[in-house]
């Protein structure tokens, strides 16, 4: 039996930060299916913010390796 190394993924939660390989994701709200929010690639200062199911966010979080920086 082999195992899967995988990332653990953290609930989602408000205020938390995301480190990806060359951007950064806050977390803003956070509701019952629903997360708002900001996706900032490189040196940008501005990002729109962005709604997503939870589900698809935590695929996306998972598949890009992404590191809780701040909780």
């Amino acid at each position: 039996m082999t195992r899967k190394n995988r990332a653990i993924i953290h609930p989602l939660e408000t205020g938390q930060i995301w480190e990806l390989e060359d951007s950064n994701l806050h977390i803003g709200i956070v509701g019952k299916t629903l997360v708002h929010y900001k996706h900032f690639k490189g040196e940008v200062k501005r990002a729109p913010n962005s709604l997503t199911p939870k589900t698809v966010l935590e695929k996306y979080l998972r598949d890009k390796k992404a590191v809780l920086v701040q909780a």
